[in-house]
Formats: structure tokens, sequence, C-alpha cells
């Protein structure tokens, strides 16, 4: 009997059509804040934008922003900027070398104060740029203010680039001033001063200074090895002892000591001052009877070994303090650049340096 022809399988149904999406809800704006708030549309722009010229009672002001909050309202930057004629970003390179805890903490401490002034804080990775590739990619961001932490060398040309893209304000941080910016010293020859002369009043002739290998941190340890030398002025000798941050490093100089190793050392600072007295103490040398130890920036872990650290306690201006000397600089741009000189160093003499 024929069989019957196979018939081709039904064609496959077609797969349900999505759903649309709902569309997205219109952007809240200030003409909204202002009907929640039952207010003028100006006085929401005055109350968001911080404005200190018009009076505007604290009620008020937090009906405003709760209204702003309910709606999810965003204040758009750039119209912001273009009716102020410049943007709030202050410009905060991001630092090339580890930051001890000291300077970390200041610099948290700024970005909080230049937020509460209602500054945006962009940091920026300049790793690798020169000052003249440093300044055109900044000046491109229109900042109204740039903080320089002195680790990318800036020229009078530089600072004239970021001036005509809109920056109202160049802050250079660090131990030398740039013309035409304001220069924020932190004089740290001061620091290897205090150390030496603390040292040479215990009595000891021979001293050495550790000299960080870590790439970048000669901003640091360059003026403080000076300012040991200046301290020692034909009474002492400085010899410079270079040292990476690493155990190994700490002990093959330690091995040395016996042999080799002044009487007394100013070991940059609280950490590597730490290393160095852990590997000495390793290799059978006393602290401070056979070497004397001193670090810079007065950690709390410092006074928690035994014997305790000496170290330079290192005073530095609040992070409010440095943000209204930037706010100024912001509000007043034709005021000329000047020195202000931000930091002060003092020996902190503990068991480390004690002498019979």
């Amino acid at each position: 009997m024929p069989q019957s022809p196979k018939l081709p399988p039904p064609p496959p149904s077609a797969p349900p059509a999505a759903a649309p999406h709902p569309p997205l809800p219109a952007a809240a704006t200030s003409a909204d804040v202002a009907r929640l708030a039952g207010v003028s549309r100006a006085t929401v722009s005055y109350v968001l934008n911080n404005a200190e010229a018009v009076r505007i009672s604290e009620p008020t002001r937090r009906k405003v922003r709760e209204a702003a909050e309910e709606l999810g309202y965003v204040p758009h930057a750039a119209a912001r900027s273009l009716r102020a004629g410049h943007t709030r970003i202050v410009l905060l390179p991001t630092s090339h070398v580890p930051a001890g805890p000291l300077y970390s903490s200041f610099l948290n401490a700024l970005q909080w104060a230049l937020r509460r002034l209602d500054y945006t804080v962009v940091q920026y990775g300049s790793l690798g740029l020169t000052g003249d590739q440093a300044a055109r990619a900044w000046a491109e961001l229109r900042p109204v203010a740039v903080i320089s932490l002195g680790e990318i060398v800036l020229s009078a040309q530089n600072v004239e680039t970021l001036k005509r893209a809109g920056a109202r304000a160049v802050i250079t941080l660090g131990p030398v001033g740039v013309p035409g910016a304001h220069a924020c010293v932190m004089d740290q020859a001061e620091v290897g001063l205090r150390a030496a002369a603390h040292l040479i009043e215990r009595r000891h002739r021979r001293i050495g200074v550790i000299v960080p290998e870590e790439e970048g941190l000669d901003l640091f340890s360059a003026p403080r090895l000076e300012g040991a030398r200046t301290a020692a002025d034909g009474v002492a000798v400085i010899e410079p002892l270079p040292m990476a941050y690493t155990e190994e490093s700490a002990r093959a100089l330690a091995a040395r000591w016996r042999t080799h190793g002044p009487d007394a050392v100013f070991a940059y600072n609280d950490e590597y001052a730490m290393l160095l007295m852990r590997a000495l103490q390793d290799e059978g040398l006393r602290v401070p009877e056979d070497v004397a130890v001193m670090g810079a920036d007065d950690l709390l872990i410092g006074r928690l070994l035994r014997p305790r650290l000496s170290t330079v306690r290192i005073e530095m201006p609040t992070g409010d303090h440095l943000a209204a000397l930037v706010d100024r600089a912001v509000r007043e741009p034709s005021e000329p650049p000047a020195r202000h000189d931000l930091m002060s160093a003092t020996a902190v003499p503990r068991e480390s340096t004690r002498t019979a």
C-alpha cells in the first residue's frame, strides 16, 4: 500500500512581541521645584546655587531643598556655568608618590572643606605628563581653580594657559612657587633641620639621613637632607643613606651598620624610622644606646613602639584654612599672587634618642 507523503513541519510560531518600554519620566525642572515649594524660580536658583548675596530665610531654604530632593531635581552644571561665567570645578591632580597618613589626612580635609563651599573637586591622574601637557589637559576641563601638588613642575606660561581657559586661581602646594600662581609653601628643609639639630643637641656628631629610593619622594627627601646639612654646618657630619621602603632594604642597611653606620639617624619619616629601627634591633644593635633613631610626622604608632620614637611634629593648616584661601583667590582673581607659608616643624624628643 503506498505511503502517504510526509507533510512539511509547521512553521515556527513567531515570538511574542516585546512589550514596549514605558517612556522615561521627564526630568524635573527648576519650575517644578518652584511650584512644589511655593516660591519663585529665582529663589530656587539662589538656594540651590548657594548664593550669598541674597538673604533667604532658613525655612525657605529648607523647603526648596526638600522639594528638589522629592522631585529628584539635579541642577544642570553646564547651564549653571554659563550663567556664572565659570565652573565650580577645583582640579586636584592625584599624587604620583605614596602619600603618608599626615599628608593624606590633610588632602581629605581640604576636599571636604571645598565641598562645603560648593566646589566640585575633580582628581586628575596626571602621571607621566610634563608641565605643558598637564596644563593643556587640565585646561580642557575649564576648572575655576587648580591646586598643583608640586610633583609636576609648572612654568609661568603653564599658569597663563590655565588662566586663559578660565581658571581664576592657580595654587601650588609644595616647596617652591611659580610666577603667576599663589604659592602655598611647605618648607621640607625645616623638617630636616629640626631633626638634625635635635640629634646634635644630644651630642651626636655623625648623623645618617635616610634618602628613600622610591621614585618621586625626592621632592620631600632632598630638601630634608639639605635642612640637616644646614643644621650640621661644620659641627656634625651628615651621611646620606639610600634605603627603599622594604624589609630587605632595611635589613641590608642594618647589616652594614656595625662597621660603617653612624651613631644617629634621621630616617626621613616615622614609617621609614620604624622599619629601620626593627632591622637595627634584629642585628643586635640597641636603640638609642648604639644608634639614636629619629623620624618625622609624629604618627600615633611611633608612640606605641619601645623605645618610643623621637620625631618631628609637622604643623599643617586645616583643610578649612586652605579651602578659604582657594575661595578667596577665586572670588578676587585680580589679587596679586602671594606666598603663604603653610607648615612649621618642631622636634619631639622621646626614648629613641635619649642620652645617658
